[in-house]
């Protein structure tokens, strides 16, 4: 062998780039929002309004015409690839956990999310 080294060096290089994992869609920017920025925003712009807790809590109240897609529910990942990725999605759960989760999905598919802080009980709070 002539170039020992240099097919070494070879084989260590694909090696660690096969390591990587190159994902073609861009993971989009999550952002949290206030209640009242979350509120200026959704009635401001075309958006869509997603509720991600059960339904029984969204049958309790909920904001404006959010969508109920349940978090913890079966159909969430497949339910949520129905959504238009070309217009923001708002989402919120009944205190910020679910809905983070939530977001994190949603970004991996490509949506641009905006959650509310501290969620409903935060939005019920300024709204009572």
């Amino acid at each position: 062998m002539k170039y020992p080294m240099k097919n070494s060096f070879l084989t260590a290089l694909l090696v660690m780039f096969s390591f990587f994992k190159v994902n073609a869609q861009e993971v989009k920017a999550k952002e949290v929002v206030s209640p009242t920025v979350f509120e200026k925003q959704i009635t401001a712009k075309k958006i869509q309004l997603i509720d991600v807790r059960t339904p029984k809590e969204y049958q309790e109240g909920t904001i404006f015409n959010a969508v109920n897609i349940d978090y913890l529910g079966d159909d969430f990942e497949t339910t949520i690839k129905k959504l238009d990725k070309t217009q923001p999605v708002y989402i919120f759960c009944q205190s910020g956990k679910r809905s983070a989760g939530a977001a994190a999905k949603m970004q991996k598919e490509g949506f641009e999310v905006i959650e509310l802080a501290g969620g409903y009980k935060a939005w019920k709070a300024e709204h009572d």
